[in-house]
């Protein structure tokens, strides 16, 4: 009987066969890339930015939630000029029309036939800038485009291209002029971003910034780094990012653990823990791993979860906020080892 210790049947870290490993170095480089280039203008917000890239990575939609004069307009400017894709913003306001944003079929005098008109939904990133400030019906035409990348007007359909993302701002305070956003459409944000204030040592540096700026504007400087082709090719990378079993079951307790909570009068569906599951993902590609940890799960966690969720009226009462919620869920289910 050979000895299972020979040379021949010895594995080593010489003859172990890693080809499989995925290469994150381009992604790695481009996203450190993107990050100078944003901050040479946004002063902090580093949490912002490593989630805003994660929800491109992750091929999802974003609602950026602050203040009025935070950044949230500028930010996704930014980032789309860091892009080399198609690019449009839209102002929702309270006349705002569904035709207004998807586009309407105009009768064409020399053909006598109607042709289809797009609107400018039909782009790449978009940019809709104070969300709530449209009623329902304007609200609700965004449904099949941000689920399903598709639009279906006068019995026909429309694909659009791809890489195809949206950002949203709202002003969490104003309430005159406003429409609050239904759960259905807050469900099909990937992330719920909350701006905060800056500290005071970064407000000191936003003003020397503006003082030097004199005549030139914030976005001239800033570079295209990547293509389209380029941000399909990483999002498909990301999806091979590897989640072992006992991490699955893991966001699966975070995500039943909200539908059994005494302070939350709704809880998380499925799509949340998809939602965990992607983005967990992209944390880990920007992190350089090929692996997610339950730290990556812990990161994604509230910002896919807060605006999924509905606090027990008695405990909004009490200013208990979703995200304080969400904290201490993540805190009592157990780590799996």
């Amino acid at each position: 009987m050979d000895d299972i210790n020979t040379p021949e049947t010895e594995i080593t870290n010489e003859n172990v066969n890693f080809e499989t490993r995925i290469n994150l170095a381009p992604l790695l480089e481009h996203v450190n890339s993107i990050k100078k280039e944003i901050e040479t203008v946004i002063v902090g917000q580093h949490k912002m930015v490593d989630q805003l890239l994660v929800a491109i990575l992750s091929n999802g939609h974003v609602l950026l939630e602050g203040v009025p004069g935070v950044a949230k307009t500028i930010t996704a400017k930014l980032l789309a000029k860091t892009l080399n894709i198609g690019f449009s913003r839209i102002q929702f306001t309270p006349d705002l029309m569904p035709s207004d944003i998807l586009g309407t079929s105009i009768f064409n005098l020399k053909s006598s036939e109607f042709e289809f008109k797009k609107g400018p939904i039909f782009s790449n990133l978009i940019l809709i800038d104070e969300i709530n400030r449209a009623p329902a019906k304007t609200q609700a035409a965004l449904f099949e485009v941000m689920e399903e990348r598709q639009i279906t007007i006068d019995g026909s359909g429309y694909k659009l291209e791809t890489p195809f993302l949206v950002i949203a701002t709202q002003n969490p305070i104003e309430q005159e002029g406003t429409y609050r956003l239904p759960e259905a459409q807050l469900d099909r944000f990937l992330f719920k971003i909350t701006i905060d204030y800056p500290k005071l040592n970064e407000e000191i540096l936003i003003i020397q910034r503006e003082h030097l700026l004199q005549d030139h504007g914030k976005l001239e400087a800033i570079q295209t780094l990547l293509s389209s082709a380029e941000i399909n090719q990483y999002q498909a990378l990301v999806k091979q990012i590897r989640v072992e079993q006992n991490l699955l079951e893991y966001i699966a307790r975070i995500v039943v653990n909200t539908r059994e909570n005494a302070f939350l009068y709704l809880g998380a569906s499925p799509r949340a823990s998809i939602a965990i599951l992607n983005a967990s993902k992209g944390f880990a590609a920007i992190r350089g791993r090929d692996f997610v940890t339950p730290e990556d799960i812990k990161e994604a966690a509230i910002p896919v979860l807060q605006h999924r969720v509905i606090v027990a009226p008695e405990r909004e009462m009490e200013g208990i906020t979703s995200s304080e919620i969400i904290k201490q869920i993540i805190e009592t289910v157990e780590i799996p080892r």
